[in-house]
């Protein structure tokens, strides 16, 4: 009997060891979880928060490019704008005038392929009393034309209107040669008006005679201007020669 309770007394200590050892396997199991717990909540918030970092700098980098091409964008506006506004400071402190007499069609022809070719402003000089083919008959030294060409104060009056040469810098001054000179109504146009600080440069048609003295005859009668020589275009001058002319003229 004492040896019964021995074993009995045996067993229920070894149960107590057993369910002990037993609790404190629970409890490390449940440190070591919170534990993973932990570390994982922590790593995940760790990544989130560099997701977010990296989000936020991408951000600011995209934001800053941004603002860099836009301001390229205006610097480049701003360069083209200049250009623009210089280029036509430019066209319009060099603007143009073709000014001409046509008694037949022929100066005419060629005054306005001048104005195409130089992007040019064009003037007709119209007399108040129009040439007829009579008046224009050079083999008749009776004519109108062969009596002005004589007498050198003659001033045919202009019927054209008015024009203002204020804002011109180059001068175009097309005429056709009558027996070797301008006829007397380009006398009257170069007298008329003030050419001081302009490039005036003659040019006249003919069948074969040159400009002659005719350039500076009407430099002398303007009084002002800067005359260049200028030059004889024949009747049926084509765009490269008449180009040429306006490129040796620059």
């Amino acid at each position: 009997m004492k040896n019964f309770k021995l074993v009995l007394l045996s067993i229920v200590m070894c149960s107590a060891v057993l369910i002990s050892s037993c609790g404190n396997t629970n409890q490390t199991s449940v440190a070591v979880n919170n534990n993973v717990e932990s570390a994982v909540i922590a790593n995940e918030t760790t990544v989130e928060e560099t997701t977010i970092e990296t989000r936020e700098e991408k951000r600011i980098i995209e934001e800053e490019n941004k603002n860099q091409d836009e301001t390229q964008q205006d610097e480049t506006q701003m360069l083209n704008e200049t250009s623009e506004s210089k280029e036509e400071n430019t066209m319009s402190n060099n603007k143009i005038l073709i000014a001409y007499f046509s008694a037949t069609g022929t100066t005419k022809r060629v005054a306005e392929k001048i104005a195409e070719l130089a992007g040019a402003d064009i003037y007709e000089i119209v007399p108040k009393n129009p040439y007829s083919d009579a008046d224009l008959n050079w083999n008749d030294r009776n004519s109108r034309t062969s009596k002005e060409t004589d007498d050198v104060s003659v001033r045919p009056e202009i019927g054209s209107e008015d024009i203002d040469l204020s804002s011109y810098n180059t001068i175009y001054l097309g005429y056709p040669i009558w027996w070797g000179d301008a006829p007397r109504i380009m006398s009257t146009f170069v007298e008329k008006y003030n050419f001081d600080g302009k490039k005036v440069i003659p040019f006249c048609t003919s069948g074969g005679s040159g400009i002659g003295r005719s350039g500076s005859n009407l430099a002398t009668l303007a009084g002002s201007g800067n005359f260049a020589n200028g030059e004889r275009l024949s009747s049926s001058a084509d765009t490269n020669s008449i180009q040429n002319f306006i490129n040796n003229n620059k």
